[in-house]
């Protein structure tokens, strides 16, 4: 594998260990209903599965972030007494759900430019990674899950329609204070470096 050309694909493992720290820390503070949520706080699961494919290279994160995301779901039904109701065979929608949330963040790593234009980008893969998203995860638990009498087509789109606009504001959010916190840094990176090399 090549090493790809943009500095922001070619972070170094110390970096790319301290992200993914940050990224756990987030989904753990505000995934569901568990002992360390953050009640203020949207959910952030989206937001951290679309930045790890932006940010973090090695593969192997992706089924650990997923695991975490069992995990803490498994925890927060057997020990804080969430309900069961969305723990049905339908959950393995969330793979290709989160998937499609990291192939987008790779897709966008591919197109970043440290230019205002990579905004456009960035909302294209956002928007369409949480379509594709919610479209596995909603439309798994809709028609896969046993919870719903008779699920059809004509039944599942008003749910997008509700739905899917807070999924995308939450991860707008975060992938926005993430914008945010990069661009900080690079107008910052060089009054770092001019005080470095007096």
């Amino acid at each position: 594998m090549t090493p790809l050309e943009h500095p922001l694909l070619n972070l170094d493992p110390r970096s790319q260990w301290a992200l993914l720290a940050v990224l756990v820390a987030l989904m753990m503070l505000t995934r569901g209903q568990h002992f360390a949520s953050l009640d203020a706080l949207p959910s952030a699961s989206w937001a951290v599965f679309f930045l790890a494919g932006v940010l973090v290279r090695p593969l192997w994160a992706f089924p650990a972030l997923f695991g975490l995301a069992l995990g803490l779901d498994a925890a927060a039904i057997g020990w804080a007494g969430v309900s069961d109701h969305c723990f049905t065979p339908a959950y393995a929608a969330l793979v290709p759900a989160y998937g499609s949330l990291w192939l987008a963040g790779q897709w966008y790593a591919r197109q970043h430019r440290d230019h205002l234009a990579s905004l456009l980008p960035l909302a294209l893969s956002a928007g369409s990674g949480a379509l594709v998203c919610y479209l596995f995860s909603g439309g798994g638990f809709y028609f896969f899950s046993g919870r719903e009498a008779a699920p059809s087509l004509s039944g599942f789109v008003p749910r997008v329609v509700e739905y899917l606009p807070r999924y995308v504001s939450s991860l707008s959010l975060y992938v926005g204070v993430a914008a945010l916190v990069y661009a900080l840094q690079l107008r910052l990176r060089p009054a770092n470096t001019e005080a470095s090399h007096p």
